[in-house]
């Protein structure tokens, strides 16, 4: 990365500088400690390093410093200046004409860091209940979480995909009792969720259990009104959970959101792992029994209060299967956890932390990111999702406007924030859509390339304009990369060679900070530079060396935004 090589530039001459003694009392450096930036001012070069924090053991003045330094870095072809106490560096033509080479050779696999370390995570995001459709917030889990497993798995670490399915519980009991009265209704029974909102809670009315009704029926024909109730409530559940669980893969299919392995909570009841970890809790003296519930010491590890994992009338709470769930994540053999929850969770983290702690697992092996909800707008509004009847789930959002927008609409801002989908602008095919905008930069120079080895014809004269080289020279251009031409344009490219260069630093941080939207950041501002050189710069020319070399460009900049969308798994198209 350009960063590093300035910093490693930089940092080499600091230390000739001190062993010349020419940074005043300064007898020592510790590397690493001085930060690569970007000069507010583009016009003082690509990079700067402040020294002023030099200056402390250096006893001089920090432009005193820079220029000191100055004098024994070798400059090579970049430029380096001194602006009070920062050194801005711009870089020359061999490290530009590289960083296309090294990109028209990797292709796909430019910007994929080299030597770093590695880790074996596993990632877990959305773990929706099976008890009917995914929302529109399950969308935003969906799209940063598969985004965010694409993300580590470039930089290089081996990561597990996993669908916790809450499939214990109550819950499934309830689903069992409202699929019962959508088939009475089926059958023609004049039955009706109840309409007193207590009793209400313990039903699922919603209509999406309707077409469930109606499939129940096909699979159990013999059913009637009067033998329904001689039938056991499991059937109706475990009928009922296997429907909605096919619902919710076909949309995640439908999404391109692949998980390695859906894991159901109630196979860690039934395997004995639950009881297995409340044991080993109870006996190192981690458990106790108050006011007829069992205890959890989870505040001897940080959390504000202890916490209940059996209720007063027997059944588990949701954290009783967690502990067990997360360790066993470890002793699967992960070397991190990766979470995504709803900002609702905040204070579960620490007891679910204290958890693992109090089994002898190291609790800082677990992330936890937390999301902030969608917000859908609608010309200009915006919408309470339960009041708008045609678009309530996460389906008919990617019905609306598409699986490529829906899923970088849900990335484009950080985890943290509140999204607001602008379902009209999501749709259109203008610069105003941020998707549109990055998909037609690179239908754009696809098409660049097409026109320049294929013969074409004029709509306005019906003239055919002649190839300006064959596909095979065009092969032949990107097989043996030729120096000297792509010096012919580097003066109008130099912009968005730089930020092609980006990146790579990208990559690195990203994955760092389990970031995504900075993708969706990058990418648009990777299109804006694109856009801005076609319209300033001619690419298809009568020199055909000069065509030649920014062919070069535009096909650099079509294969790292390439990479960058993959990762996003938002389609790269060659048409529009």
């Amino acid at each position: 990365m350009l960063r590093d090589y300035f910093l490693n530039k930089v940092e080499k001459a600091l230390f000739k500088a001190i062993e010349a003694n020419k940074l005043g009392q300064m007898s020592e450096y510790k590397k690493g400690s001085l930060i690569v930036e970007k000069p507010k001012n583009p016009e003082f070069g690509d990079f700067a390093i402040n020294v002023s924090s030099l200056a402390r053991s250096a006893k001089i003045a920090p432009p005193m410093i820079a220029n000191a330094i100055l004098e024994f870095i070798d400059k090579e072809d970049n430029e380096y200046t001194v602006v009070a106490g920062f050194i801005n560096f711009k870089a020359g033509e061999t490290l530009l004409i590289n960083l296309i080479k090294e990109i028209i050779d990797k292709k796909s696999n430019f910007g994929r860091p080299e030597n770093v370390e590695t880790e074996k995570i596993i990632l877990e995001y959305i773990s929706a209940n099976p008890t009917g459709p995914f929302h529109i917030g399950h969308g935003r889990w969906a799209a940063m979480g598969s985004a965010l497993a694409n993300l580590l798995k470039f930089y290089g670490h081996d990561v597990y995909q996993e669908f916790y399915i809450n499939d214990a519980g109550s819950q499934i009991q309830k689903l069992g009792r409202s699929l019962i009265i959508r088939v009475k209704q089926e059958l023609g029974d004049d039955i009706d969720f109840p309409t007193n909102e207590e009793e209400r809670k313990n039903y699922y009315p919603g209509d999406y259990l309707i077409p469930v009704a109606q499939a129940f029926l096909q699979k159990y024909p013999d059913t009637t009104l009067e033998n329904i109730d001689k039938i056991e409530l499991s059937t109706f559940c475990d009928f009922a959970k296997e429907y909605e669980e096919r619902v919710q893969r076909d949309l995640l299919d439908k999404l391109h959101v692949e998980f390695d392995n859906f894991y159901s909570e109630l196979t860690l009841h039934n395997s004995g792992k639950v009881k297995y970890y409340v044991d080993k809790l109870t006996q190192s003296g981690k458990i106790y029994e108050k006011d007829g519930a069992t205890w959890f010491r989870s505040s001897d590890y940080g959390d504000d209060q202890d916490r209940v994992i059996k209720k007063v009338d027997g059944s588990n709470t949701y954290l009783t299967a967690d502990i067990a769930y997360h360790a066993d994540k470890l002793e699967r053999g992960f070397d991190r956890m990766i979470d995504i929850w709803g900002a609702d969770h905040h204070g579960y983290i620490p007891r679910v932390k204290a958890s693992l702690e109090a089994l002898g697992y190291d609790p800082n092996k677990l992330e936890v990111l937390l999301g902030q909800l969608v917000n859908l707008v609608i010309d200009g509004n915006e919408v309470r999702m339960g009041k708008r009847k045609n678009m309530v789930t996460l389906e008919d959002l990617v019905d609306e406007v598409g699986v490529d927008a829906t899923r970088f609409w849900m990335s484009m801002r950080n985890i943290d924030t509140t999204l607001d989908f602008d379902i009209e602008l999501a749709k259109k095919s203008s610069d105003e859509n941020p998707v549109f905008y990055v998909q037609y930069a690179h239908a754009r120079a696809c098409s660049i390339i097409r026109n320049a080895i294929n013969d074409r014809i004029d709509t306005q004269s019906g003239v055919t304009i002649k190839a300006v080289m064959s596909e095979s020279d065009f092969n032949s251009l990107l097989n043996n990369f030729n120096q000297d031409i792509v010096k012919l344009t580097l003066k109008e490219a130099r912009k968005i060679i730089l930020k092609l260069e980006e990146f790579k630093h990208l990559i690195v941080t990203s994955a760092r900070d389990r970031q995504v939207y900075t993708i969706c950041r990058y990418v648009q501002d990777l299109a804006a530079e694109f856009h801005s050189f076609y319209n300033s710069t001619r690419v298809i020319t009568d020199d055909k060396s000069l065509t030649s070399a920014r062919l070069a460009i535009v096909y650099a900049f079509k294969t790292v935004l390439a990479n960058a969308l993959r990762i996003l798994a938002v389609s790269a198209p060659e048409r529009m």
